[in-house]
């Protein structure tokens, strides 16, 4: 066997080196994956929405826009927006505002959000809210009549009403038969102001049941048990996942966010919970409905070092091993900041470029069914994934997430006066059936380490806010446009620690025999 690596990347960057360890891989996949468009997506809280948005007219935030389009230029089709949160069920509309939000933080309640909101929403928590409801329906589909409406979502996280963080809203005996009815009657509402101010707006439906599907009481199969989908008004089944919280116990990121056997298990759970689901006898399509992450994020309540490249990973993860079971959409918070603020300032996170890393490695998927498969490795720190179109191999992506920090505690500020050298592990795989040995082109996740702040680049593109608003700058200073050939039949690649690669193979039709 031979192994053929990328020479010149590991010259300059390799201090320590680690043997290939080889994993055998298929050239061909099943082709039941369907056009996952838009694939890669976000969410948005409520009140954070205008600052993100700007205003269309006058001051649109061009920098989110730019963000946006560069996924849209790789995907074929821009990320959806899901706007909603927390704050989506306190807002209450007040048409004498002259800004377009009031919003009054609590410290008892939030840090991160106020918690009485003046604006317009789909408020479900009272009457209050369903009072603002009916009084902004017609503003509602004024707004999103222009084709940018893609589902409707009727309260957040209603499992945690009677017993919310921001105070309970519902009594403590409050049941799954109570959270359907409670859907339903609201839905209902929703439906008749939609005929009543746009009719052309009622067949988009609803995404439900807008949490983590996995709670022991209230979880969405009692839900759907007791008739919550009986009128086959859900369209998208979305449900919200964190890795874990920021104030748990022995919460770390080796151990907890970029842990590939920790992703592989709650992602599995969640699989479980929604076949179960979608299984029910009061389900009345006869058909599953799609599943899709409506709000993900790597930790709930404050998201710890959310700018370090470290936390790149997760995003990676998440949306490859998603996309492999099949999810349609999954819609991320947190992968930039849209304005200076008092906490944090403006800017390109680290996160961004996991997204843009992965939406290269799908490629366009308005043109082509996409699917990915997994590759069982060595170690929880690494991670592969093969990428098929019409069922023929045509990308990896490799992921070693191996610790490497360059700062003074891994806080990416102090600079180490000696840091260590950086471990360059050897990833080969073998691919089966390959017809002839094929060209790899090679695009890289780089930083100088993983508690790096700035410098991250994918394929030498910056995407920094400072560089020109988010707009995609090729830096002169690193190595991009490397090749290399397989041998015999296997593809080997050197991969820094706290870095990932995306292997394109050249030949037409994936290699496949």
């Amino acid at each position: 066997m031979f192994n053929l690596c990328s020479a010149g990347l590991v010259a300059v960057l390799a201090a320590k080196e680690s043997q290939a360890a080889l994993y055998h891989i298929n050239t061909r996949a099943d082709d039941d994956s369907g056009l996952p468009e838009s694939f890669v997506s976000f969410s948005i809280e409520l009140s954070s929405f205008v600052d993100y948005a700007g205003n269309l007219r006058h001051t649109p935030n061009a920098f989110s826009y730019n963000l946006l389009r560069n996924l849209g230029n790789l995907m074929g089709s821009k990320p959806y927006v899901r706007v909603g949160g927390n704050t989506q069920d306190y807002a209450l509309y007040n048409a004498s505002l002259k800004e377009a939000i009031n919003g009054t933080y609590d410290p008892n309640k939030s840090k991160d959000y106020p918690t009485t909101i003046y604006i317009w929403g789909l408020g479900a928590v009272g009457a209050a809210g369903w009072e603002t409801l009916e009084r902004t329906a017609a503003l509602a589909c004024k707004a999103l009549s222009n084709d940018n409406l893609d589902a409707w979502e009727y309260g957040y996280q209603r499992n945690n009403y009677p017993n919310s963080a921001q105070g309970p809203t519902r009594p403590r005996g409050w049941s799954a038969r109570d959270v359907a009815d409670e859907w339903l009657n609201g839905t209902r509402g929703i439906n008749k102001q939609i005929q009543k101010h746009c009719p052309e707006l009622a067949d988009f439906g609803f995404m439900a049941p807008s949490y983590d599907d996995r709670v022991s009481n209230l979880n969405a199969t009692q839900a759907w048990g007791y008739g919550l989908d009986k009128y086959g008004s859900v369209r998208l089944y979305s449900v919200h996942n964190y890795i874990d919280g920021a104030t748990s116990p022995a919460v770390t990121l080796q151990g907890t966010l970029v842990n590939h056997s920790r992703t592989i298990r709650d992602v599995d759970e969640q699989v479980a919970e929604y076949k179960r689901t979608m299984s029910t006898n009061k389900a009345v399509t006869n058909h599953a409905t799609p599943h899709l992450l409506g709000e993900t994020n790597s930790l709930y309540f404050q998201n710890y070092r959310v700018s370090t490249f470290y936390l790149l990973f997760p995003t990676t993860q998440n949306l490859l091993y998603h996309r492999a079971l099949n999810y349609t959409r999954l819609q991320q918070y947190q992968a930039f900041q849209p304005i200076d603020t008092n906490k944090t300032s403006k800017g390109t996170k680290a996160p961004y470029y996991g997204s843009i890393g992965v939406a290269a490695a799908l490629g366009d998927l308005t043109k082509s069914s996409v699917s990915v498969s997994p590759i069982p490795m060595l170690s929880d720190q690494e991670a592969a994934y093969a990428i098929f179109e019409r069922g023929n191999l045509k990308r990896l992506m490799v992921i070693n997430m191996h610790r490497y920090n360059t700062t003074k505690d891994g806080a990416g500020t102090e600079p180490l006066p000696n840091p260590p050298g950086r471990m360059n592990r050897g990833f080969s795989f073998a691919a089966r059936n390959l017809a002839r040995d094929v060209s790899i082109r090679e695009q890289r996740l780089m930083t100088n380490g993983s508690d790096a702040i700035t410098g991250v680049t994918f394929d030498e593109w910056s995407y920094n806010w400072e560089l020109d608003n988010g707009k995609p700058v090729r830096l002169d200073n690193i190595a991009t446009g490397e090749t290399f050939r397989s041998k015999q039949g296997v593809i080997t690649v050197m991969v820094p620690d706290s870095s990932a690669t995306l292997l394109h193979l050249e030949q037409d039709g994936g290699g496949g025999s």
